[in-house]
């Protein structure tokens, strides 16, 4: 078979490493890759937000499968134009994508649904939106409507932090288009974990859960990134939490789907906060989580292109998807400056070759060389019998690879070895 996989970070790679252990041997090809996915198939040079011409690439290529991995081209309606040409697409077509690409959208659905969500309001006029913040409490999230690239979510604090983000998003446009409406949540508390669902439309199947650690510095200090690392099985996600989760949150939203006539094959992201055992859906995402993907799949036993096959016939409720025993962390090694204005262009040194090492924001240099192009660069997996087994492999790793003037949490895991009772709080 041959298999396109869409973008070039971490996600991608680890997406590519999981469907290179199929027994199927598939042909690889990326859209457009990094200097991980290389080893692994053909990189090709296009835009992965060119939808046209990914649609003739991969009919060109005689592409069997399209894996979608960013957000942005599943909103422009890709699997929509792979469809119009008969090419399978792991990823929704447009309007389901609007779960995503319209945080309005999803939160009606959740409350026309009957998912358990934090309380919201819409606006699109400033005075009106800045009056409801005048009424707090806080802290308040504030929400720009559209894809924003990660950076359209406010936890303010206090009522000029508020402000402040609606100015920004209502008056200056900083997102645009994407910050023409936003959205204002009442504060939800508790613990954030990540739970993933395979779907064929009719059948959704748990993928099970990861935490991954937002801030950039240790103790969860600092501003928020990508994502700085991540682990896999999260204890915070008792069988208990993961039932709910299953029956409150998976369950209602395909059965809202099917009501309305949606029809969803991919995946589906559940950013949720965790309080005393009871769930609440902080956002949905159509497509895998980075660095989630990269442990999540890590524990996938079944073979994942045998998995999406299924899922693209319709017959998902077949197939018996397995999960090995043990745990999975990632730790990502960020460039300098990151998230703020980075610093690129380092050489990587050490085993970049090796395969624990997910390339994320790297280009390939002059010849064998391997240079940093972005601000997550390279997330670094480790894998045990438990968790402390897991965290151990990964950071013993850490040294062995990287370039100059990288950062990197050094306590990735640690949350879940607290849960555990591993360690002290």
């Amino acid at each position: 078979m041959n298999i396109m996989v869409i973008g070039s970070g971490g996600r991608e790679h680890a997406i590519g490493l999981a469907l290179s252990r199929s027994p199927q041997s598939p042909h690889l090809f990326f859209v457009p890759g990094n200097p991980g996915t290389a080893r692994l198939g053909v990189n090709i040079e296009c835009d992965a937000m060119d939808i046209a011409g990914i649609v003739a690439c991969a009919k060109s290529l005689g592409i069997d499968m399209v894996v979608v991995g960013p957000e942005g081209p599943l909103v422009a309606g890709l699997a929509d134009e792979l469809a119009a040409v008969g090419i399978a697409a792991i990823g929704p077509g447009r309007e389901a994508a609007t779960l995503e690409g319209s945080k309005a959208w999803a939160k009606a659905k959740m409350a026309a649904y009957g998912i358990p969500t934090a309380s919201y309001e819409v606006f699109t006029d400033h005075a009106s939106a800045v009056a409801r913040i005048e009424q707090g409490p806080f802290p308040l999230v504030i929400k720009a409507d559209g894809l924003a690239s990660g950076k359209g979510v406010v936890v303010a604090q206090d009522e000029a932090e508020a402000k402040a983000a609606i100015d920004a998003m209502l008056v200056d446009r900083v997102f645009a288009d994407a910050g023409s409406r936003v959205v204002i949540e009442s504060f939800l508390r508790g613990e954030e974990a990540s739970v993933f669902a395979f779907c064929d439309g009719e059948t959704m199947v748990m993928m099970g859960g990861a935490q991954d650690h937002k801030r950039i510095g240790d103790g969860d200090t600092g501003p928020n990134t990508g994502g700085m690392g991540a682990y896999s099985p999260a204890p915070v996600l008792t069988p208990s939490v993961m039932a709910k989760v299953q029956t409150q949150v998976f369950d209602p939203l395909l059965r809202g789907f099917k009501a309305d006539g949606i029809r969803y094959v991919g995946v589906v992201f559940a950013g949720l906060m965790i309080d005393e055992g009871e769930v609440s859906v902080v956002e949905f995402n159509v497509r895998l989580g980075d660095p989630e993907t990269q442990v999540i799949l890590g524990r996938l036993k079944t073979d994942l292109l045998g998995v999406f096959q299924a899922m693209v016939a319709g017959r998902l409720s077949e197939v018996g998807v397995e999960w090995r025993d043990g745990a999975s962390v990632c730790v990502v090694m960020a460039a300098p400056g990151y998230p703020g204005h980075v610093t690129t262009g380092q050489g990587v040194v050490g085993e970049w070759e090796a395969d624990w090492v997910i390339h994320a924001g790297t280009r390939q240099g002059h010849g064998d060389e391997v240079v940093v192009s972005g601000g997550r660069v390279l997330g670094i997996m480790g894998e045990g019998t438990d968790l402390g087994e897991a965290v151990g492999n990964a950071y013993e790793r850490v040294g062995q690879v990287g370039f100059e003037g990288m950062q990197y949490r050094r306590d990735i895991g640690r949350r879940g070895l607290v849960h555990l009772g591993l360690v002290d709080e």
